[in-house]
């Protein structure tokens, strides 16, 4: 419904989005690596670093599994199926990771960013615990970087493509409301039908809004009220 462009949201304390950034990099890095294996090893690699909710809650191996199932839960995160699959992931984690990062610092981003992740990809496991299908991709961390930022600045206006055609600026509230009420449709309407892990967006999402208030430095205050001064 929404593709965002720009948040009208510059940072407050860090000097630069270094995590955000590192992240993303790491991304392109990984899908690069993924084109570049010869197609005989691919998909069985590529599976076997992925995350299969039956090898967790399930009985038995599915396949070649380098790792064990809690090691996918992380390695999954960076991997993605396809090159539109990356791209929507960085742009949501470009125009939305920063001010976390910002809230929080660079250290806790990057803990928080794993444990949305590794939340996300649980909930996808418990919700069809039997599958046996290989999930891979950050939008379960990414989604809990939206979590977060709706709790942390639900007024800021963002730049959004409308159905991919129209720019308008919205207040995030409506753009990340509008997200999760249509993840939510679709994980009820069909759980992870189409190729999309909707619980996992959902799960990480949850998360994000569990660990903003705990993580976030103590001046930046909630729901974009007045930020309190300094030392007090």
């Amino acid at each position: 419904m929404f593709l965002p462009l720009k948040d009208d949201n510059p940072l407050q304390i860090i000097p630069y989005q270094y995590v955000t950034v590192g992240l993303i990099a790491l991304c392109v890095v990984v899908f690069v690596w993924q084109l570049s294996l010869e197609s005989s090893d691919a998909d069985g690699l590529i599976a076997g670093l992925a995350f299969v909710p039956a090898t967790l809650f399930g009985d038995g191996e599915v396949g070649f599994r380098p790792l064990p199932p809690e090691a996918t839960l992380v390695t999954s995160i960076f991997m993605h199926g396809g090159l539109f699959h990356l791209l929507g992931n960085m742009l949501y984690l470009w125009v939305f990771g920063d001010n976390i990062e910002d809230s929080m610092g660079h250290g806790r981003f990057v803990a928080f960013f794993l444990a949305c992740g590794v939340g996300g990809g649980l909930a996808h496991g418990l919700a069809d615990p039997a599958s046996t299908v290989p999930t891979l991709g950050a939008s379960g961390a990414i989604s809990g970087i939206l979590g977060a930022y709706l709790l942390l600045h639900p007024k800021v206006r963002i730049l959004v493509l409308v159905f991919k055609w129209f720019p308008i600026r919205l207040p995030a509230y409506i753009v990340l409301g509008g997200w999760v009420v249509l993840q939510v449709a679709s994980a009820l309407a069909g759980g992870s039908t189409g190729g999309v892990a909707w619980w996992a967006h959902i799960g990480g999402f949850v998360i994000g809004l569990l660990l903003i208030g705990p993580l976030r430095r103590k001046e930046l205050a909630l729901l974009d009220r007045r930020p309190r001064p300094w030392g007090r």
